[in-house]
């Protein structure tokens, strides 16, 4: 499972790893669940070495880091409240919570919500509270706090309220679903989006030019750049481990003569061929198109193929599955109602768990959606119902149907005569329900596909009791 996600190595993650000084014979032992330190020295990883160490070298979520924005006061040092931090991976969520204790002076302290458990929120917070007697505030960093148990998350609870601690906690699940309400409730959930293509490659091109980074001894082409932007999926530490995996590729092919990185280069680093598939421009649409088209077709595996494309090139993963949603309805429909049910699924395990994970999901719903019986009868009925609509055939309301829930209602004569379905034994009876000019209107035409084989001899039968017509 590792090998189909390319998940990270927990022990050389640099967006887990922080420095903590402490003095050992006046604070209690060190819990074991906090979060190992890093170097940040020639040797480190290119994305620990690259971490920003002031606001204006953070790049991307301008929407939290405007001026008065709660983020921007936390890191300035001008508030005091106690912030969630929700999004997906490599979007910014433990630097900003460096920067929050940095810039202000606190004291920093990190757990991880693999390793730590309830006596470890309680070490840190006691050591907090002898803290805050000499005036120091700590920061408590936790990540993945999802991960937490509801008495985890409790035992942080007072410490929060009382500001014993100014916890920042970092999520890549929906924070509503995986954070006690108490503990959401003493917080400011702050949303953090996913970096734009120009946000990554100004931080790839930093990397490249600072000194901390490649100090400008490693050149790159401009399609390589391009590519680099979108294997990246907005993930921050996935473009800066991939530019440094190309980079030493680079050096070791150039032997003395100058380093550069181009896209053959980034492709034999990353074990990972360029995909042509251009997010804004015309591949964009043809990849789209082919795969609605496949899944209209029911050509599961080609419909696999143009997902798979996507998901290699860093689409968004939202973009997928709106359309497999769409899809559901719009060439599945009534010939098996569950494959909306399994396309909306797959859009909320989108939003609450997020890629790579997601990926399955969206492959479950293509593959549904592609091998499920096709009926466009709900395109057409709607569409067929909206014509009419625009062409003015919209009579009045039948009196019986109207509102009758206000006074005077009954004088108009609305809901005068209107029988009521479920006194009938069958649940069905004979009433008027269109205006005047739509009566003995069909709309929906069922096919005889899949569920709607049985809806194909069952619509006229209701149609006939309905109208009266024997």
């Amino acid at each position: 499972m590792s090998d189909l996600f390319g998940a990270d190595d927990p022990s050389t993650d640099p967006d887990a790893l922080f420095e903590v000084l402490r003095d050992r014979d006046t604070e209690p032992e060190e819990p074991t669940g906090r979060v190992s330190s890093a170097p940040t020295g020639p040797g480190a990883p290119l994305a620990a070495r690259m971490r920003p160490a002031t606001l204006d070298e953070v790049v991307g979520q301008q929407h939290l880091l405007e001026a008065g924005a709660p983020l921007r006061r936390l890191v300035e040092g001008s508030g005091a409240a106690s912030v969630v931090l929700y999004g997906p991976p490599g979007t910014g969520k433990t630097t900003l919570a460096s920067l929050i204790s940095g810039a202000t002076g606190r004291r920093f302290e990190a757990l991880s919500a693999l390793s730590a458990g309830v006596k470890d929120v309680r070490a840190v917070i006691e050591l907090a509270r002898r803290r805050l007697t000499h005036g120091e505030q700590t920061v408590l960093f936790i990540d993945e706090v999802h991960r937490f148990s509801k008495t985890q998350q409790d035992a942080l609870l007072a410490a929060v309220e009382n500001r014993i601690v100014l916890l920042v906690a970092a999520t890549t699940e929906n924070p509503s679903f995986s954070v006690v309400a108490p503990l959401l409730s003493r917080s400011l959930v702050l949303q953090l989006q996913p970096l734009a293509p120009d946000d990554i490659r100004a931080l790839l091109e930093r990397a490249r030019t600072d000194p901390r980074g490649l100090g400008d001894g490693v050149a790159i082409t401009d399609e390589a750049m391009e590519h680099l932007v979108r294997l990246s999926g907005g993930d921050a530490r996935r473009a800066l481990t991939a530019l440094e995996a190309s980079a030493d590729t680079a050096a070791d092919r150039a032997g003395d003569g100058d380093a550069v990185i181009d896209l053959t280069t980034v492709e034999s680093s990353i074990d990972e061929a360029a995909v042509r598939y251009d997010r804004d421009g015309d591949q964009h649409y043809d990849v789209a198109s082919a795969f609605i088209k496949s899944l209209r077709g029911s050509d599961v595996d080609a419909a696999l193929h143009y997902l798979a494309r996507m998901i290699v090139a860093g689409e968004d993963p939202r973009f997928i599955a709106r359309r497999l949603m769409i899809q559901a309805s719009e060439e599945v429909g009534m010939a098996d109602p569950t494959a909306l049910q399994t396309a909306v699924a797959a859009a909320h395990v989108v939003q609450q768990v997020g890629m790579p994970e997601a990926q399955l999901a969206l492959a479950q719903a293509t593959i549904h959606i592609a091998t499920a019986p096709k009926s466009g009868s709900v395109t057409a009925a709607l569409g067929a119902a909206i014509a009419d609509v625009r062409a003015g055939r919209a009579g009045p309301v039948p009196n019986h149907l109207r509102d009758g829930h206000y006074q005077g209602a009954q004088q108009l004569g609305n809901a005068i005569g209107y029988r009521y379905p479920h006194d009938h034994p069958d649940g069905v009876l004979a009433q008027q329900y269109p205006p005047d000019e739509l009566v003995d209107v069909d709309y929906y035409a069922p096919t005889g596909r899949g569920t709607e084989r049985d809806l194909a001899a069952r619509v006229p039968k209701l149609r006939r009791i309905v109208r009266g017509v024997r």
